[in-house]
């Protein structure tokens, strides 16, 4: 018996790609039932229907409203959660932090901690990789983002993270004291005051605008007013948060499917054309977001079918991923499919889209690969590593998906098996 407005959720989360499969089969592209707490919740299947819905051509589509009636008390007025003049303008001033040049310059400096967090990992037995794949993560990229790091508050802005995610998550979404919704609307008003006093601290010194938190702080709107200090928190909360979560993920992933399939471990030593491959086969296979939010604000049509005002809509990334339709033998760990002899990605525009598309595409899509290559570079040459015969990660599939067991993996040094002295 499932629950009210809860309908095939626990069933989703189960198995989203095998549960997304049947519902195409007996209801087609687009279908509405209860789910995730909602009454009327538009599943979006396929890469025709989901690319309607992305490029919401007719404005009918609120990312915000979408995304809101999950993470919005958590993460309101981030990026992800403006729409239509309001996000493209916020969206034109944070993209100068994500530009070619700023993405190098954010990999000279990150390169060194990243060679000094690999030194710091055991080199000889079992090691849950991916907590310290996402602790290296958010370390980096909070200090490049904001210019200076988070120092002795990184610990607890980690938590409030956590407590945060936790009760975006929460089937009970009132603020009883000691339980996850009140735990996570107090780690929300932490994190605003410490990155308030993080912009106020910046605005009063006149330090150079190269990291992320300098520009938002320096930023002058159309009509010459700054950003309030409101807005610069709102986007750093929400950009620090995607940056760790996402590329944490997708390196997750990677070094999941090269420690099942170790011959393209050397492979990608040998030809970095190869991690390429694998890094867009491990996206295909788990993106980081598997599934987007909307909320129709006017009466629409997503392939014929018509939408009401107040519907929420799902298009489902990860289903396109696995679609016979367009992949062939889509369960398979296949890096090749995407070689330019085969290119099957290149069926139809939307057919890989692990980093969402429409004018809400992820805003760090190339500082997140970027930052995935050269750890996986560095990674590759230092070490190698395995999983029990006949292991599967057990994905969390609540938000971006992360391994429930914390994915261990046996990691040895390339070095000292190669009878050469280890680098540390």
């Amino acid at each position: 018996m499932k629950l009210p407005f809860l309908g095939d959720t626990f069933d989703y989360l189960s198995s989203p790609v095998e549960w997304a499969r049947h519902r195409y089969e007996q209801h087609g592209p687009v279908s509405v039932l209860p789910m995730f707490a909602v009454r009327r919740m538009a599943v979006v299947l396929g890469p025709d229907a989901v690319e309607e819905v992305l490029l919401d051509r007719d404005r009918a589509l609120s990312s915000g409203e979408g995304w809101g009636k999950f993470v919005g008390p958590f993460f309101h007025r981030g990026l992800l959660l403006l729409d239509g003049d309001e996000h493209r303008h916020h969206r034109r001033i944070m993209q100068h932090a994500f530009l070619p040049a700023r993405i190098s310059a954010y990999l000279e400096r990150m390169a060194p901690a990243i060679t000094r967090e690999l030194a710091s990992w055991p080199d000889d037995g079992t090691f849950a990789i991916s907590p310290a794949i996402q602790s290296m993560i958010f370390t980096m990229t909070s200090e490049v983002l904001t210019g200076s790091g988070l120092g002795t508050a990184a610990d607890e802005v980690h938590r409030m993270f956590e407590a945060c995610l936790q009760a975006s998550y929460s089937p009970l979404r009132v603020p009883v004291p000691g339980l996850p919704w009140s735990r996570g609307l107090a780690a929300r008003r932490r994190l605003e005051e410490i990155f308030g006093a993080w912009v106020a601290e910046r605005r009063a010194s006149d330090g150079p605008a190269d990291n992320l938190l300098s520009m938002l702080c320096a930023a002058v709107t159309d009509d010459g007013e700054q950003f309030t200090t409101t807005d610069v928190v709102n986007h750093m909360i929400l950009l620090l948060l995607a940056a760790r979560d996402t590329s944490a993920s997708a390196l997750t992933s990677i070094i999941y499917h090269l420690a099942k399939h170790p011959e393209w471990q050397q492979r990608c030593r040998e030809d970095s054309t190869a991690l390429d491959l694998v890094r867009k086969e491990s996206l295909r296979l788990m993106p980081p977001l598997p599934q987007l939010s909307r909320r129709v604000v006017k009466p629409t049509t997503v392939l014929g079918h018509p939408l009401d005002v107040g519907t929420y809509v799902m298009p489902v990334l990860q289903f396109n991923h696995h679609m016979p339709e367009l992949w062939s033998r889509p369960s398979m760990f296949d890096p090749l499919r995407f070689a330019p002899d085969r290119a099957e990605d290149k069926v139809h525009r939307y057919a890989w889209v692990p980093f969402g598309g429409g004018v809400h595409h992820c805003i760090g899509m190339h500082f997140s690969t970027a930052v995935v290559n050269e750890v996986m570079r560095q990674l590759l040459e230092r070490n190698e590593w395995s999983v029990e015969l006949g292991y599967e990660v057990p994905w969390n599939r609540r938000g971006v998906p992360a391994p429930a067991d914390g994915l261990p993996v046996r990691l040895t040094s390339r070095h000292r098996s190669h009878g050469i002295a280890s680098a540390h």
